[in-house]
């Protein structure tokens, strides 16, 4: 189920189904504020996924492997849940890799722009009680739901 896409970027609605469930949700929330706090408590980092990535282009000695092997685990472990349950629920990745590149640098841009992601400042930086972070958090989540009532009310995308 979900949406066909056709080659004018039109998108038929349709009712998606998943498997989301609450203990699903609750279960996910509790695993990634325990590895938060483990990466916090065990090694003084932040979990911020775009400060990971942009510091193991520039890490120092030692520094390298910890975050490989943080970044390789995103898709091992999205990997593995498909594999377990068979259902990627919903989730398609786009097969237009240019939109995947320009999406991704602007993901970057953005992320340099806020001083860091939504898990660095939502996950992290709420949790310390940092105020920067609430800002950020309230701003990425308002950006977000207008960019989804602009895309669906405004311009006719599902």
């Amino acid at each position: 189920m979900g949406y066909e896409r056709t080659r004018q970027f039109a998108l038929e609605p349709r009712l998606m189904e998943t498997s989301f469930t609450s203990l699903a949700a609750l279960v996910g929330g509790a695993l990634l504020g325990l590895a938060s706090a483990l990466l916090l408590l065990g090694g003084g980092r932040i979990a911020g996924i775009s400060g990971i990535l942009g510091g193991s282009f520039f890490s120092e000695p030692g520094d390298l492997g910890w975050r490989i092997a943080f970044l390789a685990g995103l898709p091992l472990g999205a990997w593995l849940v498909i594999q377990a349950t068979s259902d990627s629920m919903g989730f398609v990745i786009s097969d237009r890799p240019g939109l995947l590149i320009v999406a991704g640098l602007l993901v970057g841009v953005g992320t340099q722009l806020g001083s860091g992601c939504t898990s660095g400042h939502g996950v992290c930086g709420i949790a310390r009680g940092s105020q920067r972070s609430l800002v950020a958090t309230l701003t990425f989540m308002a950006a977000g739901a207008l960019t989804v009532f602009v895309m669906r009310h405004m311009l006719g995308a599902a």
